[in-house]
């Protein structure tokens, strides 16, 4: 891959996954390592052009500045003592000209790149309380700080065997392509552990779900190869966890047209988890249900308990699958799936009951155990 726009070079032959570090420069050139939850605060943030993308920097005045992940900052030394942070696109180059007027001459240094994620729960019990005006771009450079000083490196496994789970798929072929013009299909999603290369086999599990002639669930691995890599518009050679990366295939691009594949997992052929038809779970009910409107001083209503034969919608992953309770004893269930899941013991899931035509979240619980379905062998 040639260098462009200012980023750096991916060697596929000088890669070694024992030395990556969610800083490591080949990679936060290219694609953010720190996922941060996004509450409307920095929603507003993004939406109104304060942070641009997906990279942060900082710049400093006689040295490189360093940038900040999925939204670029840059700070600026303005003394020896003293920074000055900017965030930037994801496609912005590492060591761009710092805009502080009296240090035009001043190089900034890419210090994170960091990818917002949409989760207005997230806990902020003792966080600080940082005035900003994303409008008039007051102390954004004082968030941009906060986030290359204060948020933690996350610990990234990039040794184990590559798993994604994937969120979006698409069809990029516009109607009307010609046969030799047609380009496989693309899964978007984020990875939890491993490194994914330009060339590797995959395997996408459960693949194609279908029914036997005796009317029993039976799922086909879809099988193929990465052809491209990408985060936002950078092409990678590989891609490593943290941010949304896009995976371009050789597969049928009709079984990733319009998110067919959302909540599947993909990863490297044989590695991949069991795909479970029933699930035994360690459940945790909430008191009392969210979201529900109430009036005046009403409280709203309880949880009740799971009752042996009821409908639940299940959140795995990126996966939503309906369960039937086949089973209740304290706070253990089983559960009997509408379709089958590739997911493994530990995993953490949400449930969620019919309530006045609309999903609410009740609870939470643990995979314990289950039943599997058999998944034939890679047949390459």
């Amino acid at each position: 891959m040639a260098r462009s726009r200012g980023l750096m070079e991916q060697d596929q032959s000088k890669l070694d996954v024992t030395k990556l570090h969610p800083l490591t420069p080949e990679v936060i050139s290219r694609q953010a390592t720190i996922n941060i939850g996004m509450a409307h605060v920095v929603f507003s943030l993004v939406m109104s052009g304060r942070f641009p993308s997906v990279s942060v920097y900082a710049m400093l005045t006689k040295f490189a500045s360093v940038p900040l992940g999925m939204w670029p900052m840059g700070s600026l030394l303005l003394s020896k003592q003293s920074q000055v942070y900017r965030a930037y696109g994801s496609g912005k180059e590492d060591t761009p000209l710092c805009d502080v007027p009296g240090f035009e001459n001043c190089r900034m240094k890419l210090l994170r790149h960091v990818s917002f994620v949409d989760c207005p729960g997230t806990i902020a019990q003792g966080a600080p309380v940082v005035p900003i005006s994303a409008q008039l771009k007051y102390n954004i450079d004082v968030i941009c700080e906060y986030i290359v000083k204060k948020i933690p490196i996350p610990e990234r496994n990039f040794i184990s065997p590559p798993n994604m789970i994937v969120i979006r798929s698409f069809d990029v072929n516009k109607p009307g392509s010609e046969v030799d013009e047609i380009k496989g299909g693309v899964a978007g999603g984020s990875i939890l552990k491993g490194v994914l290369r330009v060339n590797q086999k995959i395997e996408v599990r459960p693949g194609i779900v279908m029914k036997d002639e005796h009317g029993k669930l039976k799922c086909t691995p879809i099988y193929s190869r990465i052809v491209s890599l990408y985060a936002e518009q950078n092409e990678l050679q590989y891609a490593v966890p943290g941010g949304l990366i896009g995976v371009g295939t050789t597969m049928d691009p009709t079984l990733t047209r319009a998110d067919r594949l959302v909540g599947q997992v993909l990863g490297e052929v044989g590695s991949l988890p069991d795909v479970y038809i029933e699930l035994e779970v360690n459940f945790f009910l909430l008191r009392r249900l969210l979201g529900v409107r109430t009036t005046g001083t009403e409280r709203a209503s309880r949880v009740s308990k799971l009752a042996k034969g009821e409908i639940l919608m299940l959140n795995i992953g990126s996966m939503s699958t309906g369960a039937r309770v086949v089973a209740v004893k304290n706070d253990l269930a089983k559960l009997q799936l509408t379709a089958p899941v590739c997911t493994s013991k530990g995993e953490k899931l949400a449930l969620s009951r019919r309530i006045e035509k609309h999903w609410r979240l009740i609870g939470w619980g643990t995979i314990q155990a289950g039943t599997t379905l058999d998944v034939p062998p890679c047949p390459l």
